[in-house]
């Protein structure tokens, strides 16, 4: 297992990546960010995946408004300057380099041609709809924010999707948890996982004020069952 900075090309210009490669060749997974950008955190999600034999990529999503941005949630400056970053977001923009992260990791000589994503908070969101606009294979999200607004594109979900809510997220009440429930019922393949206690960011172990070891490993579980049924 090693962990490199890569350039990922596309049209509109270049932009950074965190890359962790296994041993061995394996699928590859598409780790996408928080509000905080790829920081150390992001990549110790890439070097778990990897130890687990998958090719993990994390994208600075941020790029466009300022390269390789890394912040943390437990400094109050960082997270208002995280909040300024997610404000200014384009969605549609980030979802193009997505895609083109997914395309990289196919390309590459260490993956096997499958390719999934995982994202957390913001990610979580753009792992929804990696499953809707992207042709990943298998998604993973944790604690999205704003999916019921996005369930109109539900019915473009074709692959496995996995959906990790904290059971006491402020920004996930239980009003949009029975949205997403309901508007996504009878979905092929998909999952919602709900963590009855936990909260928003429960999968951070940088963070000891969200962290919740338990509640982590099991959903890392999961997702890396759907990861191995759907990639391997």
């Amino acid at each position: 297992m090693s962990g490199s900075m890569v350039q990922v090309k596309t049209p509109d210009g270049a932009f950074g990546g965190y890359l962790s490669v296994p041993p061995q060749k394996g699928p590859g997974v598409v780790v996408i960010q928080e509000i905080f950008g790829v920081n150390t955190w992001v990549r110790t999600v890439c070097d778990m995946l990897s130890r687990a034999g998958y090719v993990a990529l994390a994208p600075d999503l941020f790029w466009r408004m300022k390269p390789n941005v890394e912040l943390h949630p437990f400094f109050p400056e960082d997270f208002k300057v995280a909040l300024d970053y997610y404000g200014k977001f384009n969605v549609d923009n980030g979802m193009k380099d997505i895609q083109a992260s997914i395309s990289f990791l196919r390309s590459s000589q260490n993956c096997t041609g499958k390719v999934g994503t995982i994202g957390f908070c913001l990610g979580g969101t753009l792992s929804y709809l990696a499953a809707t606009r992207t042709d990943s294979d298998a998604n993973s999200s944790y604690y999205g924010v704003g999916i019921e607004n996005l369930l109109g594109e539900a019915g473009q979900i074709k692959k496995p999707l996995q959906l990790h809510i904290a059971g006491a997220d402020p920004y996930v009440p239980k009003d949009v948890l029975a949205k997403l429930e309901s508007g996504l019922k009878g979905t092929p393949g998909v999952e919602i996982l709900v963590y009855p206690g936990l909260d928003h960011g429960f999968a951070r172990d940088t963070d000891p004020n969200h962290y919740n070891a338990e509640g982590t490993k099991l959903a890392h579980g999961r997702s890396l069952e759907m990861f191995k049924a759907a990639l391997r």
